[in-house]
């Protein structure tokens, strides 16, 4: 969970009397989670946040998933991609399942409206490009590399100011949050988390916008985006403090842990949530046993299914990998080290690989966008032949 923050103007006492320099009260709203009993912020509008002068028609928004009744490993090459125009109408399904989806959004216009998840926490890594995530809570300033966490409820704007912007988008139906692994009893990280709070980078630059007019939030909600125009700008608070906000940390900021021999898979995981984690594989060096083998050992995902999204680098135990592609190693069947990677990584001492991972423990469902691009002879790509 984010450590403590407070920004602007609030009151010395949680729901009590706060007034403007005109004498009027500002509009008190609790931001919180799980029924006031997880973690929450306080703000305080200019205007009441209640006030609507209109709302539209639901917009269909739900991923057009394909049901397979076959077992097998899979290999996406999401970098043929074709998406565009503004945030979420760029946003491209790729798999998913009732705890976790995976999307990939290649945005090419400003959004001309706000946007709140209203199910889902969004953990967006930004592959390519740079920007401003844009909250009441203020602006958190993003760049390649970086994890943008924006918790469910909160109304904000994407604002990307490089030409091209490239993002794996993984909303979760539950809060994302740290490994309890990595936490002391008062929810500090410890010594020994391959990161601390130096790395978490909150809102900053808290604007005040008091201006009333026509603006559009799409909420997103049972499969559908649902237009509510509010008279005030919703980017209205004059302070606020808690834990939930939106903050931005980055892929390289984590600290790989490394051992004599082979480590796993956990010691790569950056956040969790309900039924899936998500683990970073960041440049490392290799074990350094006099007998190591760098690779991986060969494994059986009994209870979860895997995905992998490849962001940099070459990965010692795959071939014919592209930048951007996805596999999907489900539950079930062994995976493990292509032929010939294994005797390879003899030797090595370090890897440049950058990857974010994603392990459910419930199965993974394809879109059918997802099995368009789908590379159909993967599950035969462990076949020595298939190299000479």
């Amino acid at each position: 969970m984010p450590h403590y923050v407070r920004m602007g103007n609030v009151p010395h006492k949680r729901h009590t009397q706060f007034r403007k320099p005109d004498g009027s009260l500002y509009s008190e709203e609790v931001i919180g989670a799980e029924g006031f009993s997880g973690i929450s912020s306080i703000a305080y509008h200019v205007h009441p946040p209640t006030l609507v002068d209109k709302v539209g028609e639901p917009i269909p928004f739900a991923p057009d998933y394909v049901d397979l009744d076959f077992l097998r490993h899979r290999h996406v090459r999401s970098k043929s991609v074709e998406s565009s125009g503004a945030w979420l109408e760029s946003r491209r399904y790729m798999m998913g399942n009732s705890d976790v989806r995976l999307a990939v959004a290649t945005p090419t216009e400003e959004m001309n409206y706000f946007y709140r998840n209203a199910v889902a926490d969004e953990m967006i890594y930004v592959h390519d490009g740079e920007g401003v995530l844009e909250s009441p809570f203020g602006n958190v300033h993003f760049r390649k590399g970086d994890y943008v966490h924006v918790p469910r409820t909160i109304t904000h704007k994407w604002r990307f100011t490089s030409e091209h912007s490239r993002l794996l988008v993984i909303e979760s139906f539950s809060e994302i949050h740290y490994p309890k692994r990595y936490l002391n009893s008062s929810g500090q990280l410890l010594e020994h988390s391959p990161f601390c709070e130096r790395d978490i980078r909150p809102p900053t630059d808290l604007v005040t916008h008091d201006e009333k007019g026509d603006f559009e939030v799409r909420i997103a909600k049972h499969g559908y985006l649902h237009p509510v125009h509010f008279r005030y700008h919703p980017f209205d608070y004059v302070g606020w403090d808690g834990y939930m906000y939106p903050y931005a940390t980055s892929i390289h900021d984590f600290e790989p842990i490394t051992g004599r021999v082979h480590q796993p898979p956990p010691v790569h995981q950056h956040f969790t949530g309900h039924n899936f984690v998500i683990c970073s594989f960041v440049p490392r060096m290799y074990d350094y046993h006099p007998e190591a083998i760098p690779a991986p050992y060969n494994h059986s995902n009994i209870d979860s299914d895997e995905v992998l999204y490849y962001a940099e680098g070459d990965f010692m135990s795959r071939r014919d990998i592209d930048r951007g592609s996805f596999t999907l190693h489900p539950g079930g069947i062994v995976h493990g080290p292509h032929p010939r990677t294994v005797e390879a990584s003899i030797g090595k001492t370090r890897t440049e690989e950058l990857a974010v991972m994603v392990d459910t423990f419930r199965p993974l469902h394809m879109t059918k966008l997802a099995v368009n691009m789908e590379d159909s002879d993967y599950m035969l790509s462990w076949r020595p032949e298939k190299y000479d």
